[in-house]
């Protein structure tokens, strides 16, 4: 889960390291909202108006806040679809760890005045579900230690962390992390969660659309904010999982041009002048679509979020944002009756097994 701006693509991919051994998606490391207008409301977070800062202040906050979203959507979809993911599966220690350095350099001092973040990696958020939680990690716990190995400080933390949790996370269920917290240094044995290993991030970008790479995830400003409910958010990021579990991409060797939209959306400053059209994706045919509606619709399903209102929200967003529109999500899966057909099937054949309290298995 994420709270992450990254201050460069190499940076991001650093980060998306140590992600895929702490969260399967990174909280606040990977993307920023422009700063907010005067005349806009100020960002909510948490239910509560977060206070005016500067414009830097005010971005990471409304970033942060989207960013909790998607994590918050996100969780149950990883930890309840394990067995689904197949190859993608990890053992996760379950929380997101940044340090001041996560973010763009210029931005080190206002990173650390907004949230707190200094030296040492700090865990910014604690996957809902997973072991970390059940043992009481928490958020602002300062990371010291994993198994007596000591977790660096400093501007190269992120890396020098995936170096020592890497070998410790191969081959264990439990990890002792020895945290601070309130200046008493503790020791936790946390439990490591099998989970779906995706990094699910915000892209820094008003167009409507989502992204998958095979291993990584984008949901952009846009289109999270056409998702009214987590509900509708859910069945977006559980159909990207889908095209990522499936190996859709790669089938429609795509996995370098997606990978370079995602590493351009997560920056601080995207490129949006090379997200016009179809920014050199091929729309996927039928029968891949009509495959990723059908597991994504199983994956929501063994989350526990509600599939009733699947096809609506898939057909008003085809309505709203036709094929025409030629950076939208339908111009790069276009066949929305074969799409819509093979959601209300699959959504009636679960609802048969939920019914019959067969397994929820595709």
């Amino acid at each position: 889960m994420t709270e992450r701006i990254t201050r460069s693509t190499g940076r991001s991919r650093l980060a998306t390291r140590l992600a895929s051994l702490l969260l399967p998606a990174t909280l606040l490391t990977a993307c920023a909202v422009p700063p907010q207008q005067p005349s806009q409301p100020p960002p909510v977070i948490g239910g509560e108006v977060a206070p005016q800062g500067s414009p830097q202040q005010q971005a990471l906050r409304a970033m942060a806040a989207a960013q909790n979203r998607i994590d918050r959507v996100a969780a149950p979809l990883l930890v309840n679809n394990a067995a689904l993911c197949k190859a993608h599966a990890r053992k996760l220690l379950g929380f997101s760890a940044k340090n001041k350095y996560s973010y763009s350099p210029d931005l080190a001092d206002v990173v650390q005045q907004t949230f707190g973040y200094g030296e040492r990696l700090q865990v910014a958020s604690v996957l809902a579900g997973s072991g970390a939680e059940r043992v009481g990690v928490l958020r602002g716990d300062i990371l010291i230690a994993a198994e007596d190995k000591e977790i660096p400080p400093g501007e190269d933390a992120e890396r020098q962390a995936a170096a020592v949790l890497a070998p410790l996370v191969r081959g264990r269920s439990l990890i002792k992390l020895t945290v601070e917290r309130k200046d008493i240094r503790t020791s936790l044995v946390v439990p490591l969660t099998q989970s779906c290993g995706f990094s699910i991030d915000l892209g820094n970008a008003d167009h409507v659309n989502a992204y998958a790479d095979g291993r990584r995830i984008v949901i952009t400003r846009g289109l999270l904010d056409f998702a009214r409910s987590d509900q509708e958010l859910a069945y977006v990021i559980a159909r990207e999982m889908a095209h990522n579990i499936l190996g859709h991409t790669a089938k429609q060797r795509m996995s370098a041009t997606m990978g370079g939209i995602i590493d351009n959306l997560i920056r601080f400053t995207p490129d949006l002048d090379t997200m016009t059209g179809r920014s050199g994706i091929t729309p996927y045919p039928a029968e891949l679509d009509a495959e990723a509606d059908r597991l994504g619709l199983y994956l929501a399903a063994r989350a526990g979020y509600d599939i009733h209102n699947a096809a609506a929200f898939w057909r008003g967003l085809a309505e709203r944002y036709p094929v025409s529109v030629a950076n939208g999500y339908t111009a790069i899966h276009p066949s929305s009756e074969t799409r819509l057909a093979a959601i209300e099937k699959t959504a009636t054949e679960i609802r048969a097994k939920k019914a019959a309290k067969r397994a929820l298995t595709p």
